[in-house]
């Protein structure tokens, strides 16, 4: 049987390690952390989301960017502290311009071939991760904001979303909690919002009931292909000294976030990921008049890039914000406090005496659109790079980069009985 090492285990790397094991394939999953999701793919914003696939790659995002250098608390904030990765991806963002429409496009065909893998996993394991059907509503206060939407949402027809103006009267009749004197907004009734730990957390459980090996707490310091034969994963438990032991696999599937940029170069491939910071708040809901207040209908206000989601009756996350500072996790009292306050504004009958603050950081690719191929060297693949859309892309992305290391090996899998339940029929989208 073929062996697999899959490097990660947030949401890419499980959903990869799933499709994987769908396809017969001996898979093995190392992370560093204890248990699978505890880093970007533990307290997100929530939403699956086709409607935010327009990628950043405009006039508009770098003018801001210049604009908010010097501002603590501006939805997107770079550190002029220079480096040699951050003006290289800066570089290779600016002329990713170029093809802003065509991505967008690209991403937003993804994202719609993506729910339909999403939900069919979490239905055939059995498992629910506070996921609410209720559309996504995009709220502007700014005319020109809105009227940028409106150009967006001409390319987001082209890659098949269907997404509806609405007026201040519709916004308030959608989600009768938000207040705002808004001028309209778009309402994508298609997207869904969902717990994203529970449900990586969930289907790493069924990866290991379906034969798949999960190696937590595994500090993985190096790989290195060796060609035909294969790649070897040198790797110690987390917090013990001493030389790595080194495992061989036939392939290996890098899925590890941030990280991935170092495993490539190791690889003898580049893969210009950076970390680009993001941070959320889950507000508790203790009680009849705070879970009331709170909106149910999943909220994206342009202008503070600020995103809401509704986890369960007692939960309302809340998230936004972009900061380039390298590779670092603190938690900024200056980052979180424009998101509570968000919150007051829009969202006034809710208590936010029960805050609870989190950073993670967004493995992005230059031009916004994931890294989903072969390496150059054999029994090497990527699927990473997914930035801001991770929980909404991962599940067609996991689906792509199964299907191409399947065509690598050529299809050597075990009988179809063996594995997970109808999945081995699913096919891959080619978008």
């Amino acid at each position: 049987m073929t062996s697999i090492a899959v490097i990660g285990a947030g949401i890419t790397g499980i959903t990869t390690a799933y499709k994987l094991l769908a396809r017969g394939f001996d898979v093995t999953v190392f992370d560093r952390q204890p248990y699978a999701a505890m880093e970007t793919s533990f307290a997100n914003g929530g939403q699956l989301s086709a409607s935010n696939a327009e990628v950043w790659n405009q006039p508009s995002t770098f003018l801001k960017g210049i604009k908010w250098m010097l501002t603590k608390d501006a939805p997107l904030l770079v550190n002029p502290r220079p480096s040699w990765h951050k003006l290289s991806w800066m570089a290779e963002f600016v002329l990713a311009a170029r093809n802003y429409e065509e991505n967008t496009v690209a991403t937003t065909k993804l994202a719609i071939a993506a729910r339909e893998h999403l939900l069919a996993m979490a239905e055939r394991e059995g498992f629910s991760f506070d996921v609410e059907k209720r559309g996504i509503l995009h709220i502007y206060e700014e005319k020109n904001e809105f009227a940028h939407a409106a150009k967006v949402n001409a390319l987001l027809a082209k890659g098949g979303l269907k997404r509806t103006a609405l007026s201040p009267e519709e916004i308030a009749a959608i989600e009768p909690t938000i207040h705002g004197k808004f001028i309209g907004g778009y309402f994508t009734e298609s997207d869904f919002t969902g717990d994203i730990h529970k449900y990586t957390r969930n289907l790493a459980e069924a990866c290991r009931r379906h034969g798949g090996k999960l190696e937590f707490s595994a500090d993985v310091s190096r790989l290195q292909s060796k060609g035909e034969r294969g790649v070897d994963v040198a790797w110690r438990r987390a917090g013990q000294a001493g030389e790595a032991g080194r495992s061989h696999f036939d392939g290996v599937v890098v899925c590890a976030g941030v990280a991935s940029r170092r495993f490539a170069a190791q690889l003898g491939d580049r893969v210009n990921v950076y970390p680009v910071k993001g941070y959320s708040i889950t507000v508790n809901l203790p009680d009849a008049e705070s879970q009331a207040a709170a909106p149910h209908v999943s909220i994206l206000d342009d202008h503070a890039k600020i995103v809401t989601s509704r986890l369960g009756e007692d939960r309302l996350r809340i998230a936004g914000t972009a900061e380039f500072s390298g590779e670092n996790r603190d938690i900024r009292d200056s980052r979180i406090r424009p998101l509570t306050e968000w919150c007051r504004m829009r969202f006034p009958g809710v208590s936010t005496s029960s805050v609870v603050p989190w950073a993670g950081l967004r493995p992005m690719m230059p031009n916004m659109m994931p890294r989903v191929r072969a390496g150059s060297r054999p029994g090497v693949f990527y699927n990473t790079g997914h930035g801001h859309l991770g929980w909404t892309l991962a599940a067609v992305t996991a689906e792509m980069i199964a299907g191409e290391v399947a065509a690598t090996y050529s299809r050597r899998t075990r009988p179809a009985s063996a594995a997970p339940e109808a999945e081995g029929r699913l096919a891959t989208h080619g978008v």
